[in-house]
């Protein structure tokens, strides 16, 4: 990371690095922050079955359900992974998980009520990923994106060792074994519309693998599923493609049929070919003759329908938001969904108070209804081990919480500013709303008022003296789009995306008004006030520090930034430390996300203390509590970390109470 500096700041710096170099160097303490717990569920991205259960991901977690009944499938167990499960092949008793940033994962799933990981692989080294996973032979074969085709020798599975790979030229997306041969999907290039690939590559000797033949498809090659001579393509936006791979080194394509959607997912099973189309559903394609394959249902689901499998007269869809669905192909031009499995969408605003942290979740955009959108009440009395205690869906999505007596009070987007009464955590309720004009995505709960981040329509008072029945008294119309806010004393600090921060007098919360603002030259995504200083997270501008003693007269003194593509998303301080949650728009490509803390103990410069990789995607936020960082990380649900506990001198010894440091120094 690399720090700048702005101009009103260099002389304060010069004398700090000459004190600090004349006390006992301090250094920051290790392990800092420490992940401590999580709760990892989440979407559902990928889906696979064998005899009567279905194994499936859930954000971060391998969930196995009994599903000897289809239409009432019941989970039995699950295990967390270090990363989001992005496709799983199930063999002998073992789960075979391609866990994105965090490779190959092998799950000892013999006994289906405790499942146990057994096995890791991967690199050791951040900006790889997981993409795929087949197996055959005692091999599992890993579409590694860039980094190709990775061949692991499996055969003991708790001790896997790579035996051979193949250097795709593209993205490796999706693979399949048959017989001697694998039937890799590519994606050309991943940052452009360049189309696909098949490639046919020639695994007889593990060790040494070697392409036969391949052939361009006209989208992005995500999936692949083999039968009867025949390779089916998921191939995106180009729909399901028919190649002929009887020959493998001349494999030519004899068929297409166009979908609705965007193919990502396929499975073969007798006369039929079943598609995860995204947007589209599930879509069953006749290719009982493979050069003329044809529609013959379709079941348009909810979420985004990506992996499926099939087992019998069912099939089922790995459905993002939405799930997991059970869908009875029995009749294949009347596919009917008979179960399901409900599993949670995207983590997003969080707040902790005693011992309950309140999530609040929404689906990714793009989804057609509003899925498992709500609030979550968590109870995190022990931080290793979260447990989720009481849930209350909410009518529009819940970006933010902010939570004072007794009541949580939910940012909900179009649905305005929702109260929720968590005097009972296990049975929380909604008891008043107001419908803000705009789009609610940020709150802060100050002196009996919620102040509310509104996006285009700025920032809104909210009187809520009358919890059930609260009502707007002041606004005031911020430039820009206002994301976030907090309060301290009698002004309110909004994030305003392109106009940076925007410092609000609410001394009067009937009238509101702007006395003084910095124009960031990021966006604003979030903003922490602590010691006189306001933090905004600025997006890809990093961390700008600002002087905001003076209200109505703010500056920037200090900003750091670290290289990279790594947007500041969110940020909370308290205690001498700062946090801060970044994401990375390279995340889906392997980029790594962490947790960063700062040590603001001198409030206008900030020194890094340590960092923590994380597996957020999308969305994130920051809560502090009892000595505990609380870290939404998206569609991969929340994590705790121990909070970092100040500064180590060089005898050993922390800061803080002196009574047990030694006399002498050794």
């Amino acid at each position: 990371m690399r720090s700048s500096f702005g101009s009103h700041s260099a002389s304060l710096i010069v004398s700090l690095v000459v004190v600090l170099a004349l006390a006992a160097a301090p250094v920051a303490a290790q392990d800092c922050p420490e992940l401590v717990g999580q709760w990892p569920y989440g979407e559902v991205w990928a889906a696979a079955v064998s005899g009567d259960y279905a194994y499936f991901g859930s954000g971060g977690a391998l969930m196995v359900a009994d599903v000897s009944e289809p239409s009432a499938p019941q989970v039995v167990g699950s295990v967390a992974l270090p990363d989001i499960l992005v496709e799983v092949a199930v063999s002998d008793g073992y789960a075979y998980v391609a866990d994105w940033r965090a490779g190959l994962r092998i799950v000892d799933v013999q006994i289906p009520s405790a499942p146990v990981e057994v096995g890791p692989w991967g690199w050791g080294a951040p900006g790889h990923v997981a993409r795929d996973v087949a197996v055959s032979g005692g091999y599992a074969y890993v579409a590694a994106g860039y980094d190709g085709v990775r061949v692991i020798d499996v055969s003991t599975p708790s001790a896997p060792v790579e035996v051979g790979f193949f250097p795709t030229p593209g993205w490796a997306s999706g693979v399949d074994v048959v017989g001697a041969y694998a039937y890799v999907a590519e994606i050309v290039d991943i940052y452009s519309p360049s189309g696909g690939t098949l490639r046919v590559i020639d695994v007889s000797v593990p060790s040494a693998p070697a392409e036969e033949g391949s052939v361009p498809t006209p989208g992005w090659a995500r999936a692949v599923a083999v039968a009867d001579g025949y390779a089916y393509v998921a191939d995106d936006d180009a729909g399901l493609r028919v190649i002929d791979v009887h020959t493998p080194s001349s494999p030519l394509e004899v068929g297409f049929r166009n979908t609705p959607g965007w193919a990502w997912g396929v499975a073969v099973a007798g006369s039929y070919a079943y598609v995860g189309d995204g947007t589209g559903g599930l879509r069953v394609i006749d290719v009982s003759t493979p050069t003329s394959p044809a529609e013959a249902g379709f079941l348009d689901t909810l979420g985004l329908a990506r992996a499926v499998g099939v087992s019998g007269s069912h099939v089922y869809v790995a459905d993002t938001a939405n799930g997991l669905r059970v869908i009875d192909v029995s009749t294949p031009t009347t596919p009917d969904e008979v179960g399901f499995v409900e599993t949670p969408s995207m983590a997003d605003g969080i707040a902790v108070a005693g011992d309950h942290a309140y999530v609040g979740f929404h689906p990714s955009p793009g989804f057609q209804g509003l899925l498992q959108t709500g609030l979550r009440v968590f109870d995190v009395a022990d931080p290793s081990v979260p447990v989720e205690v009481g849930f209350v869906d909410t009518p529009g999505y819940a970006h933010d919480v902010a939570v004072e007596g007794g009541y949580a009070h939910v940012a909900g987007g179009l649905a305005g500013l929702r109260v929720i009464d968590v005097s009972d955590p296990y049975d929380p309720n909604e008891i008043g709303f107001v419908d803000t004009p705009g789009d609610a995505v940020g709150v802060a709960v100050s002196g009996g008022h919620a102040y509310v981040a509104d996006r285009f329509s700025g920032l809104r008072v909210i009187d809520l003296s009358v919890p059930t029945n609260p009502w707007e008294v002041g606004f005031w119309d911020t430039p820009g789009e206002a994301l976030n806010v907090v309060v301290a004393g009698s002004h309110a600090f909004v994030a305003d995306r392109f106009s940076g921060l925007r410092v609000i007098d609410v001394s009067d919360p009937y009238h509101p008004h702007e006395v003084g603002f910095v124009d960031t030259p990021g966006r604003a995504q979030d903003v922490a006030v602590y010691g006189g200083y306001a933090y905004v997270a600025d997006h890809t501008e990093g961390l700008r520090v600002i002087d905001v003693s003076t209200p109505s007269a703010p500056v920037e003194v200090v900003y750091l930034d670290w290289p990279g593509t790594a947007e500041a998303s969110s940020v909370a301080v308290a205690d001498g430390y700062l946090y801060l949650s970044e994401l990375d728009p390279e995340s889906y490509h392997g980029a790594p996300t962490y947790l960063r803390a700062f040590d603001v103990s001198m409030p206008g410069a900030p020194v890094e203390a340590g960092s923590v990789e994380t597996s957020a995607f999308e969305e994130t936020a920051v809560a502090l509590s009892g000595g505990h960082v609380f870290v939404t990380g998206g569609i991969r649900g929340a994590s705790v970390f121990a909070a970092c506990g100040g500064l180590v001198f060089s005898d050993g010894f922390e800061s803080g109470g002196t009574s047990a440091w030694s006399a002498t120094v050794p």
